[in-house]
């Protein structure tokens, strides 16, 4: 079987160089487009992979970062991936915020369908934060954490009787209101001239949340219509029309308006007008209101519901991975940028308005969580323990204090029995045109990387993307960048993958993940895309790739 997918994705021609059909698994009907034509001078190179001097470096791997929805099409970039990359990584597609809905409804037809097919190819995944702050299921936490239903009492607020009234002492925006004696020949009654605007009720406590009835009885001399504002919120039929309450000629009519206070209204009030017809005669008023049926869960009860959560959580994930996936990345960007601890050290990311699991949890017993639950699902669902392993993944490891700052929470986090086996650095990485400003860029790079090392743990770099910078400090486009930048780029990819491999001891590299395969707007690619026919194109950096990993 002789298959040709150009630019080098995999070669399988007979006589250019071994790799078998096994190497990549392709079905029969597999058919990769669009079909890129070779270019040179770098169409001789084999897969990426290949190239990994494995007798030196036994436990080097190279990743990949793709979208599930690119993979599970099976063409282009699925058959770069898997031709030339040891392991794949989806971002945060297969984290908890693209797979529950806001009943708790779990999908994971997707990965499913990856899963299967990365076991029939014989590949292998490196999984998606467990838990972190972003792309979490807001919804579905936030309806656990919910207040509770309580039943609760109706409350009397305010009567009001103007059939004993002598004189109006109330408020009256327009037109003067009075009291009108013996008004039936028997009771007093409040008068409201026509178009007056006049509370007939007011001075009781506002609760924010509460639903509220004012009952009041009203009679008119002609068949007319009163507007209600309740609390500076004027009762509206839609979003336009004010809701006309009816009241019949000749005979005392029950009113009752129902409504909610406005945000933030502070005073207790129901006034009407509209009455353009008839003047309006009141006798007596009541306001009543059902309070806030709710309470919000206690301390104990959040704590139960998010374990709930997390243990539901994990359960489903690991059922459907079956022992599959064996590293993952378990919490993910933990730490702040600006609040400190008392000791100096970044505290972690806090929030009033989403769960975040480690406010619920607690800080110091966040990762010892999810790692406990974590791999408890694993072993149940066909795991070996073994096998698996938990990265912490955060972003700027190149600013000391956020360094020093996650290697505190690692240790506090090991010291309540977290399971944590390694550090997934998300790389923020430029080239630069400016020799000093370069200069500082491989500093920071090397001190980083001394860090890393010095934790002992398995040390893994990803979102390995290097953006072009001219001298000016302004990014250079993909479309935009000359061979002899390109190069220079690709020089400089080839001395971060050295330095990580120098750097961290053989034993403790878990690999390298690249962000991105082909360009973006930034020349970031192991290929290039061309304008015209959207071929992919080797760069330099392939070949800048393969040199390093070999070890030249």
């Amino acid at each position: 079987m002789n298959i040709t997918l150009r630019n080098g994705l995999f070669l399988l021609v007979a006589g250019l160089f071994a790799v078998s059909c096994a190497d990549y698994n392709v079905t029969d009907d597999f058919k990769a487009e669009p079909d890129p034509s070779f270019v040179e001078p770098y169409k001789d190179l084999a897969p990426l992979k290949t190239y990994i001097d494995k007798k030196n470096y036994p436990n080097m791997s190279l990743g990949a970062t793709l979208k599930v929805s690119d993979f599970n099409k099976q063409e282009l970039a699925h058959a770069a991936a898997v031709t030339n990359f040891d392991n794949l990584a989806f971002g945060s597609s297969l984290m908890s915020g693209k797979i529950i809905n806001a009943k708790g409804v779990m999908n994971f037809l997707d990965m499913k369908d990856l899963l299967d097919h990365v076991e029939e190819i014989g590949g292998e995944v490196f999984g998606s934060p467990i838990v972190a702050n972003a792309n979490q299921a807001d919804d579905w936490l936030n309806m656990l954490t919910a207040p509770i239903e309580i039943p609760v009492e109706p409350i009397e607020d305010k009567t009001v009787d103007y059939t004993t009234m002598e004189e109006f002492t109330g408020t009256s925006l327009s037109g003067k209101a009075s009291i009108e004696k013996n008004y039936d020949g028997n009771d007093n009654a409040l008068k409201v001239p026509k178009r007056a605007k006049v509370y007939i009720v007011e001075g009781f406590d506002v609760d924010p949340q509460g639903e509220y009835t004012v009952t009041f009885w009203a009679q008119v001399d002609k068949e007319e219509t009163v507007i209600c504002t309740f609390c500076d919120n004027k009762i509206m039929e839609s979003e336009k029309d004010a809701k006309k309450y009816a009241i019949k000629a000749g005979k005392w009519v029950k009113v009752v308006v129902e409504a909610k206070p406005a945000e933030g209204a502070t005073e207790g009030y129901l006034m009407i007008e509209g009455n353009w017809n008839s003047i309006v005669y009141i006798q007596k008023v009541t306001v009543v209101h059902n309070p806030d049926n709710h309470r919000p869960q206690t301390a104990k009860e959040k704590n139960d519901t998010i374990n709930y959560a997390l243990n539901a959580w994990c359960d489903g994930l690991m059922k459907i991975n079956a022992g599959r996936i064996k590293s993952f990345d378990l919490i993910d960007e933990a730490i702040d940028s600006k609040a400190e601890l008392e000791n100096g050290m970044l505290d972690l990311k806090h929030s009033t308005s989403n769960i975040f699991w480690q406010d619920i949890l607690g800080s110091e017993n966040y990762a010892p969580a999810v790692s406990k639950a974590a791999r408890a699902a694993y072993q149940k669902y066909e795991g070996d323990p073994s096998e698996l392993k938990f990265f912490i993944s955060e972003t700027d490891l190149d600013d000391q204090k956020k360094f020093e700052s996650l290697n505190y929470w690692i240790d506090v986090w090991d010291a309540n029995g977290a399971k944590i086996d390694g550090i997934n650095a998300k790389l923020n990485l430029s080239f630069s045109e400016d020799k000093e400003k370069q200069k500082a860029n491989e500093s920071s790079l090397n001190n980083l990387l001394n860090n890393l090392a010095s934790t002992g743990k398995l040390i893994r770099l990803s979102n390995f993307d290097i953006k072009y910078q001219d001298a000016t400090g302004a990014n250079v486009a993909a479309k935009d960048i000359t061979e002899d930048q390109r190069q220079k780029l690709a020089d400089y990819y080839g001395y971060v993958i050295k330095s990580y491999m120098n750097k961290i001891p053989h034993e403790k590299q878990a690999g390298i993940c690249k962000g991105n395969l082909a360009d973006t707007n930034d020349p970031v690619g192991l290929w290039a895309i061309d304008s015209r026919s959207k071929d992919w194109v080797r760069t330099a950096t392939y070949k800048a790739f393969c040199d390093a990993l070999s070890g030249k």
